[in-house]
């Protein structure tokens, strides 16, 4: 069973910058697709940022230019570097790490981000 979990949230002003963690139980080799979502009060969870293994990162529009994925990969971690942060990012995040792509895959228990403006 994979565990993944979340760390880094929290409380900042507009502008600042956050670094969200995500450390898995097992080698993130195994993992065909890595990605971040997001949930915000009253609205759907979106997917923010993704990794495949064929290479391709996929960026949300609203977070593009600011926000970068990372990895290490002798720590089995994912990292969501969080630039210029605004209000409207405000939501709990969540990883999310896939063997196959179209599955369900394995989810954090996720972290909150609060930007007061």
């Amino acid at each position: 069973q994979v565990q993944l979990v979340e760390s880094g949230g929290g409380l900042v002003q507009s502008g600042a910058s956050l670094r969200l963690s995500c450390a898995s139980s097992t080698s993130i080799f195994s993992f065909s697709v890595m990605g971040w979502y997001r949930q915000a009060p009253g609205k759907q969870r979106e997917l923010v940022a993704s990794w495949d293994s064929g290479g391709s990162t996929y960026y949300a529009d609203s977070v593009k230019g600011r926000f970068t994925l990372s990895r290490e990969n002798s720590k089995n971690m994912v990292h969501l570097h969080m630039n210029s942060l605004r209000p409207e990012d405000t939501a709990v995040y969540y990883c999310n790490f896939k063997q196959y792509r179209g599955t369900v895959g394995w989810w954090g228990q996720g972290t909150q981000v609060t930007v007061s403006s």
